[in-house]
């Protein structure tokens, strides 16, 4: 019995029951809003969420308190870059494709060698890259809408490509098995693990600790520019400031997936289940009339309570 309970409180477990009780409430307010075509729009959405979880997911693992507060900042410009290279056109994909995530993973390198070499709190240098950023994009494209989606991408991101079911899903699930089989059975891995849980012990074991916690930014910032690729795919084209509604989401789904913020503890597969109960909360939020700030305040409220709960590690771990 008591191993029952155990297995029940387990963050995937509270998630996906959270996730058919939010449907069914939906539903009771919007009929319709479970139907198999709206289920197929949140899955995209939280496909997209998924994507930027995935790195940040990584960074936290990694520990010293590591939050990465430029992923919003990360897609945004990511999104524009993409629609400029690819502006309508398919030939101009591998480029767009190339040319972001090169930009994530600098940017994500320059977090990292911030936080590592420079000993600057994550808070603080992932902070002030989004200030950084959210001024460059305000400098560059001044709130203008800027390129164009190529329909290769939006009928990748939209459109059933495999088994009734959008590319970006199968993208999704690629990040997922990657990511299960990267943490738990790859030497990287478990480095991983082991800098999350005692970095001096990690140290002493002749771990280069150094040299993971910036890979960890920089593939935080490889996975908010895959992310924005495909949110210009979705929307057809960008403003300066549309990657900044994942950045909180993407906290809170992975601490609802049962990653601790201290890290060390946790996995990926928790955190997708995480980030899609987050989707069909703020569509049920957007179907009550809540708007923009509103989302945001309960978005805050619920990582506080997250945190106050279960966020530090000593209990409901994946």
């Amino acid at each position: 019995m008591t191993r029952l309970v155990d297995t029940l409180k387990t963050p995937i477990i509270v998630a996906l029951a959270l996730i058919f009780l939010l449907l069914i409430v939906g539903e009771m307010l919007s009929p319709g809003f479970a139907s198999p075509t709206q289920i197929m729009r949140l899955l995209i959405v939280a496909a997209l969420l998924g994507i930027v979880a995935a790195g940040q997911n990584l960074v936290i693992l990694g520990g010293r308190e590591g939050i990465d507060l430029s992923v919003g900042g990360v897609v945004s410009l990511s999104a524009i870059i993409a629609g400029n290279l690819m502006n309508g056109q398919d030939a101009g994909i591998p480029l767009a494709i190339l040319g972001c995530v090169a930009t994530g993973a600098l940017i994500g390198l320059i977090n990292g060698v911030g936080v590592t070499l420079m000993r600057i709190p994550p808070l603080v240098m992932t902070l002030g890259m989004l200030g950084v950023l959210q001024g460059l994009l305000v400098v560059i494209r001044q709130g203008i809408p800027s390129g164009r989606a190529a329909p290769g991408l939006s009928q990748f991101v939209t459109q059933p490509f495999l088994l009734g079911l959008p590319g970006i899903i199968w993208l999704w699930v690629l990040i997922g098995l990657f990511l299960a089989f990267l943490l738990s059975r790859t030497v990287y891995g478990h480095r991983i693990y082991a800098i999350g849980s005692n970095e001096q012990a990690a140290r002493m074991a002749g771990v280069p600790v150094a040299a993971i916690r910036i890979s960890l930014f920089a593939l935080s910032g490889v996975f908010a520019a895959i992310a924005g690729i495909c949110l210009i795919g979705y929307s057809g084209s960008s403003f300066a400031n549309v990657g900044e509604q994942y950045m909180l989401p993407s906290i809170i789904a992975v601490v609802f997936g049962g990653t601790s913020l201290a890290g060390g503890k946790g996995g990926y597969t928790g955190t997708m289940a995480g980030a899609m109960m987050l989707t069909v909360l703020q569509g049920i939020l957007t179907t009550v009339n809540i708007d923009e700030s509103g989302r945001q305040m309960i978005f805050g409220a619920t990582l506080l309570l997250l945190m106050l709960f279960y966020g530090r590690g000593k209990a409901m771990r994946a």
